[in-house]
């Protein structure tokens, strides 16, 4: 199937209430693995990149990206994740990315919905859709992806207007997450209630960052209260890196083929684990 945009993709998640899984995929192995899972489950997909793994990665991992979407039987998403600025996003566009998100979220709020609507009328402009964010989530030690050390927790009515004001085709909410790994002292928990009024006067499409690592009753519970991507980065990564240093033991492997398949069986595991979660499973005739 060829790419479809992120507004293409959440439409029936938020009309038949489910999340697309939106995995961080920085490794061909992470790649293959995830739509392998997905077109197993029936489940759409989105493949995420940011700023830190996109460009480690480099332009030239994205023609394999689209050829894989091009021969997949479900649909997906190629998203520029927690871009820092226009020239990111129009970078993206040109490589062939068909969803951007904007991060202003440490920015004051008019700042914010400034930056947020010069980005939507650009990607709207190539057929791109946008997703913002309004709020800030937590960070862990060694977490890529940014955050604050407290939770900036989004206000619903802001929420209202800055989706309102921006034109945005999804929004980016802090209720309780944060990027990483938590770490044993601190136990994440999700502000349900606040969920449940920020969707209560949006009327997009909410978005789940820093998904990995939280009670999967809790992601469960979002899944079906408002939220229609969630963001997986860590978990993925840590299950497929897991996957190869078990069979690194082995100093006699060299064959990459030999190898290479551990690491995708482990993030498998770990995808078909969260797609239960999101309730995406047997979702793709939606999309017919």
């Amino acid at each position: 199937m060829a790419l479809i945009t992120g507004t293409e993709i959440l439409a029936p998640a938020s009309e038949h209430g489910f999340a697309v899984p939106a995995l961080n995929l920085s490794d061909y192995g992470m790649l293959m693995a995830a739509f392998e899972v997905c077109e197993e489950l029936k489940s759409p997909l989105m493949v995420a990149l940011g700023p830190k793994d996109g460009n480690w990665i480099g332009p030239d991992f994205i023609p394999a990206v689209l050829s894989r979407a091009a021969r997949s039987s479900v649909p997906t998403v190629l998203h520029w994740d927690h871009g820092n600025d226009l020239g990111e996003v129009v970078r993206a566009i040109r490589l062939g990315y068909t969803s951007v998100m904007i991060d202003a979220s440490l920015q004051p709020f008019e700042t914010n919905i400034e930056i947020t609507s010069r980005v939507v009328e650009i990607a709207h402009a190539a057929g791109v859709s946008v997703e913002g964010e309004l709020g800030t989530i937590g960070k862990t030690e060694g977490a890529d992806e940014g955050g604050t050390d407290d939770i900036l927790y989004t206000v619903p009515a802001e929420a209202k207007e800055f989706a309102e004001r921006t034109g945005i085709d999804s929004l980016a909410i802090a209720i309780g997450t944060r990027h990483g790994i938590y770490p044993k002292t601190l136990i994440p928990e999700l502000k349900l209630g606040l969920l449940d009024e920020i969707d209560a006067v949006v009327g997009i499409p909410l978005v789940l960052h820093g998904g990995s690592d939280n009670p999967d009753t809790e992601i469960r519970d979002a899944c079906t209260r408002g939220i229609n991507k969630v963001n997986i980065s860590s978990d993925v990564k840590k299950a497929f890196y897991r996957g190869l240093r078990e069979v690194l033991q082995d100093e006699k492997l060299l064959d990459p083929r030999l190898i290479v398949p551990a690491g995708m069986e482990a993030a498998k595991e770990l995808v078909r684990h969260k797609i239960d979660l999101f309730g995406s499973a047997g979702t793709t005739h939606h999309y017919s």
